[in-house]
């Protein structure tokens, strides 16, 4: 990332939470400045993924309330079943 992609931005830490960011920037020879960024960019990241999860259950609900194709949980067990068994077998097939 160069100097010009980023902003700095001031964010109001409590004294505890510092001195361990402190600690740990020492323990890894690296900066707080890194470990702060590091953090935020791990989060983000994780909450985007956690939120593109959300949104994909949201649409195979919505998918599932127009069309109400689906499998029932003793085809989804079995098939897991076969797959766990070293099985190598296709899923079930959808059904109203």
């Amino acid at each position: 990332m160069t100097a010009a992609a980023t902003k700095a931005v001031a964010v109001k830490i409590d004294f505890d939470i510092r001195e361990r960011i402190k600690r740990l920037a020492e323990s890894r020879h690296r900066t707080s400045h890194w470990i702060m960024r590091e953090a935020i960019n791990q989060y983000v990241e994780r909450e985007e993924k956690r939120e593109a999860f959300r949104q994909e259950g949201m649409q195979a609900w919505h998918a599932y309330q127009e069309n109400g194709l689906h499998v029932t949980l003793d085809e989804a067990d079995a098939w897991l079943a076969n797959l766990e068994a070293g099985n190598d077998v296709e899923p079930p097939e959808c059904h109203v």
